[in-house]
């Protein structure tokens, strides 16, 4: 057990790197929590019998809204929308486990995948009949993301496109980087202050916010809730433009604290394979709409454009993957 969990980066120049920067034992410290706690709460759910989550993709809906890393309970509580709002497990802690067993080897050919998250690349390219991978034509440099009414207005040209074609809308918010008023004042965007070898092994950008001791946790949580705010209305328009039968939920949640188990250091972040209820329990927010539609699947359409890995590696280090 001992043997599985050691990291296998300790070296004389780490332990220098450590003596220079102290704030390095803090994020090693966090590493060694992640993966003993996670390693735990998979044995305890094996052992209870937890189910391995809600199969989003066989549902009912014409239009299925993923908000990115968005908690079940913040978004009860701050949920302007109408429709019948219940809680799921999600299959995944984090986006690709989500994408991976929701969406990888089924042949969703009746479908088309508009999104701003970066794992769209590592999908099979025959997954959908078409995607629209808004991180090749709508990235927004300044803020690091792809900003929501750019999200709609790609899903809204899609849903014309493609007319007899379910449609799954992937928004990157309330996900880092923070768009609102409280993100917008902080020095860094909890990555940006780490070197290119801290950076690869970051364990998510609230660390990077947090634990340098410039911006506290509640605040950190304030630009969370914010996020989630200035997404809301960019929702409610896709819903008042697309017809039939829409459904708002999140590939996964996030924790802002919680203590874990059995090391109860404080956790954030969505870190993968660790299977707590903070991170897997979604919103499933159904609206029901007339027009329901009449989809049919058809061979998938080649990529229009060409994945530049250099251009992938930059996304995912601005949205805290890498």
């Amino acid at each position: 057990m001992v043997s599985a969990i050691l990291p296998d980066h300790y070296s004389r120049e780490n332990l220098r790197r450590v003596l220079e920067n102290p704030r390095l034992v803090y994020r090693e410290l966090f590493h060694w929590t992640l993966r003993v706690n996670s390693r735990v709460r998979r044995a305890l759910n094996a052992l209870d019998g937890t189910d391995d989550g809600f199969d989003a993709i066989a549902a009912d809906w014409d239009n299925l809204l993923i908000l990115d890393a968005c908690r079940y309970d913040l978004f009860e509580a701050r949920n302007p929308l109408e429709g019948d709002l219940r809680a799921v497990r999600s299959k995944g802690s984090d986006s690709w486990e989500f994408m991976e067993a929701n969406f990888a080897e089924r042949a969703l050919h009746d479908t088309v995948y508009v999104t701003a998250n970066p794992h769209v690349y590592e999908l099979p390219d025959d997954t959908f009949h078409a995607v629209e991978n808004l991180l090749e034509t709508r990235w927004d440099e300044d803020a690091g993301t792809v900003q929501p009414e750019a999200v709609v207005e790609e899903a809204i040209a899609a849903h014309e496109r493609y007319p007899d074609k379910r449609l799954i809308v992937h928004f990157m918010q309330p996900h880092f980087p923070f768009l609102g008023p409280t993100g917008r004042t902080f020095d860094h965007m909890g990555i940006e202050e780490l070197d290119a070898d801290e950076r690869s092994e970051a364990p998510n950008p609230w660390f990077g916010l947090i634990y340098d001791g410039t911006v506290d946790a509640e605040t950190v949580l304030t630009a969370y809730r914010e996020n989630l705010d200035l997404l809301f209305p960019h929702v409610e328009r896709l819903l008042e433009s697309l017809g039939g039968k829409s459904v708002v939920t999140a590939d996964h949640g996030n924790l802002i604290g919680e203590r874990g188990f059995p090391i109860p250091m404080r956790m954030y972040g969505h870190p993968r394979g660790l299977d707590r209820d903070e991170v897997r329990t979604v919103p499933w927010l159904e609206v029901e709409g007339a027009d329901r539609r009449r989809t049919v699947a058809e061979p998938p359409q080649k990529s229009a454009t060409a994945s530049d890995e250099d251009v992938v590696e930059d996304r995912l280090s601005a949205l805290g993957y890498v």
